[in-house]
């Protein structure tokens, strides 16, 4: 099995992302990718009053077009995020969907954990606009069973271990993660989702400025369940033109399984013990 991550940087001009994502899923599918992953946001991003006026209901435009550019290409598509518009909620979803070769959908996220943090350099409160979902999911593709995720969502690993649980055997983390946080936080916490949980993670992040406040870190990766990086794109300084990029990797579903055999940690869980404090 062969995994792509597309990289690129949005705006609020939803028709400019949707072609710029088009040419990169074909240019990984191109490079023999069976499932290809999307950003967070790649249809659209900017300010609250922007991600309003951009949002659609889950049977929207974007909807259609991930549908169309999944059986087009013959791929697994994990569409990123689009901002869905919630029927009886003023606040809308971060809402990620997986779509099958022949183009229908497999499976809905909506993001749980809300970017709601006063870093210096990345103030941010996801939860005045988008409202948490409240889900564990895991989309039932073939050959690998992918538990979802969202940005954010990578800081709570009680999340990835349940989707493991529930039988997930790759991850996928589409993001826009800060050019601030991203630094020291970014690769180690993906490869703690890794490692944890031996589970294959593709995370495929919004790199370079979106606006003069939005500024994202890139580096989207493909990482196997011993916690190796198969392969890592650019920062900012590496797409000068902002044409965005992707990578690929092949899967060793072999390997995965040889990686919990000799390292049994998941075996070797004591549910029986783990008790969650009061309070």
């Amino acid at each position: 099995m062969r995994a792509g991550a597309v990289q690129l940087t949005a705006t609020a001009d939803k028709a400019a992302n949707l072609d710029g994502a088009a040419r990169l899923v074909a240019e990984a599918a191109g490079q023999g990718a069976d499932l290809i992953v999307l950003p967070e946001m790649f249809s659209c991003t900017g300010t609250g009053a922007e991600l309003r006026a951009g949002a659609e209901l889950l049977e929207g435009a974007t909807a259609a077009w991930a549908a169309a550019i999944a059986a087009e290409h013959r791929v697994t598509l994990v569409a990123g995020t689009f901002i869905e518009r919630l029927e009886g909620d003023d606040r809308l979803a971060n809402t990620c969907t997986v779509w099958s070769p022949a183009g229908e959908r497999l499976a809905v996220y909506r993001k749980v954990h809300l970017f709601d943090v006063d870093v210096p350099g990345a103030e941010y409160h996801e939860s005045a606009v988008i409202a948490p979902g409240d889900e564990v999911v895991v989309a039932p593709t073939e050959p690998l069973p992918i538990g979802l995720s969202v940005c954010y969502d990578v800081r709570f690993p009680e999340l990835y271990r349940i989707a493991t649980l529930l039988g997930a055997r790759l991850v996928t983390v589409p993001a826009a993660f800060t050019a601030k946080t991203g630094p020291p936080h970014w690769e180690v916490l993906l490869r703690a989702r890794a490692i944890e949980n031996q589970v294959f993670v593709v995370a495929a992040g919004q790199v370079g400025s979106s606006n003069d406040k939005l500024h994202w870190h890139g580096h989207s990766m493909i990482i196997d369940p011993w916690g190796t990086i198969v392969a890592e794109a650019g920062g900012a300084d590496d797409d000068p033109d902002g044409k965005g990029s992707v990578i690929v990797a092949d899967l060793d579903l072999d390997a995965q399984e040889h990686t919990r055999g000799i390292l049994p940690s998941l075996a070797n869980r004591q549910p029986d013990v783990y008790r969650w404090p009061a309070g």
